[in-house]
């Protein structure tokens, strides 16, 4: 169907088609009931980050109910996000989802995805409520600049084409070179620098290296140049260390890391909620029951008999050394070095596919009633083109649903 040319101030168009675009498009148009919607994407695949997200199964949302318990998973934006997700929160959103046919689940760790396993359900979900609602999609057409007139917005793309509209919605995702905010610029916005969030660390030893793969269920770490810590499941990977423990670092402190260069001291330790009491009491009751046992074959659970190895050995305890041999000071540093590892970080590494940015657009230059500019009547914001970053577990996704759902239906009035 061509583009109507006819009133082009009733005309919607949303640059990005992500999970905050594509959701605000639907909202718009199930709340007003023909206004024209244009969504503007300028690769040739629309919801490309929902495709990957979960490793291909879509972390759609999260279990947590509460929005004052929901918004302390955003290392930025949570207190902004206190009003919209009272308005429209998990809760709801997994609502919309199963009004339109798709089952959820909810895993142990709050995390909520399709009983499928699989994003291409969410895709699905999306794209066919906005063939239904008559969404006009217009993909590798990105935005290549925007002027304000006395009845909206020209938006001009990277196809040489323009777009006539009354309100504009910018919902083109993180920063990450700088470019997905220039039309906020144009349009008189600021923008918070974007630096990368939610990422790995490198740590360059042989002997971690070595442990590749192993997973453990909740360790204690911390960063103390920068007082942060946090729990939880930890990853050893073929480049350093990863997992849940080491994102919520990363997020938390996303621009101080960036400020050290990504090189900075992490301080482990492998037995999060044991004292020193408890651990020397384990020690103990192994050497009482096998006296004889090498101490390299007698790990504390839930340590991993390889992890172990190598912190024996880091503790300059010989190999041969049995349990009814270990002297005092060979105890103490074997404790230490259960408790306190300290490890030499000297880069990050990204998942390019997921890759999430703190920074944008300037929170208080947008109203988190309508998501509309406070600088640019007409003007609408979503995503995470926002300074608005939360953690792994299906935060992200919720900020992009609420955001788009706000916006979309201030879009319709």
């Amino acid at each position: 169907m061509p583009l109507s040319s006819s009133n082009p101030p009733e005309r919607v168009v949303i640059a990005g088609g992500g999970p905050a675009g594509i959701f605000a498009a639907i909202t718009c148009i199930e709340a007003s009931h023909g206004t024209e919607v244009l969504v503007l994407e300028k690769t040739a695949q629309f919801l490309s980050k929902v495709r990957v997200s979960g490793g291909g199964r879509c972390n759609v949302t999260n279990g947590c109910r509460d929005p004052r318990e929901l918004i302390q998973n955003y290392p930025r934006g949570g207190r902004a996000l206190l009003g919209p997700f009272m308005e429209f929160g998990t809760s709801e959103a997994a609502e919309w989802f199963e009004q339109r046919g798709v089952e959820l689940k909810t895993e142990a760790d709050g995390r909520v995805f399709p009983s499928t396993n699989t994003s291409q359900t969410i895709i699905d979900c999306l794209m066919g409520a906005s063939n239904r609602a008559g969404v006009r999609m217009l993909p590798n057409c990105g935005v290549d600049g925007v002027e304000r007139t006395a009845n909206g917005f020209v938006v001009k793309t990277t196809g040489g084409q323009k777009f006539e509209c009354g309100r504009l919605m910018l919902a083109t995702g993180g920063c990450r070179g700088g470019a997905g905010g220039h039309p906020a610029v144009l349009l008189g916005h600021s923008m918070v620098p974007s630096v990368p969030s939610l990422f790995s660390f490198e740590i360059r030893l042989p002997w971690l290296n070595g442990l590749a793969g192993i997973a453990l269920p909740g360790v204690a770490v911390s960063i103390p140049d920068l007082s942060l810590h946090g729990e939880g499941a930890m990853v050893i990977t073929h480049s350093g260390l990863s997992g849940p423990a080491i994102l919520r670092l990363s997020a938390w402190g996303a621009r101080e890391l960036s400020g050290l260069g990504y090189s900075f001291e992490i301080r482990i330790n492998w037995l999060s909620g044991w004292d020193t009491g408890r651990i020397e009491a384990g020690l103990d009751s192994r050497r009482k029951d096998q006296p004889a046992r090498r101490v390299i074959n007698s790990p504390l659970p839930p340590i991993p008999t390889r992890l172990w190895e190598r912190l024996v050995e880091l503790s300059e305890i010989p190999a041969e050394t049995r349990l009814a041999e270990l002297s005092r000071s060979a105890r103490h540093r074997l404790i230490q070095q259960l408790t306190r590892t300290t490890l030499a970080v000297s880069g990050k590494s990204l998942n390019r596919e997921e890759f999430v940015t703190c920074g944008g657009v300037q929170l208080r230059e947008v109203n988190f009633k309508t998501m509309q500019s406070r600088i640019c009547p007409g003007l609408f914001f979503g995503g995470e083109l926002l300074d608005i970053d939360g953690l792994t577990g299906g935060f992200n996704f919720q900020a992009a649903w609420t955001t788009g759902w706000l916006a979309g239906r201030a879009m319709a009035s």
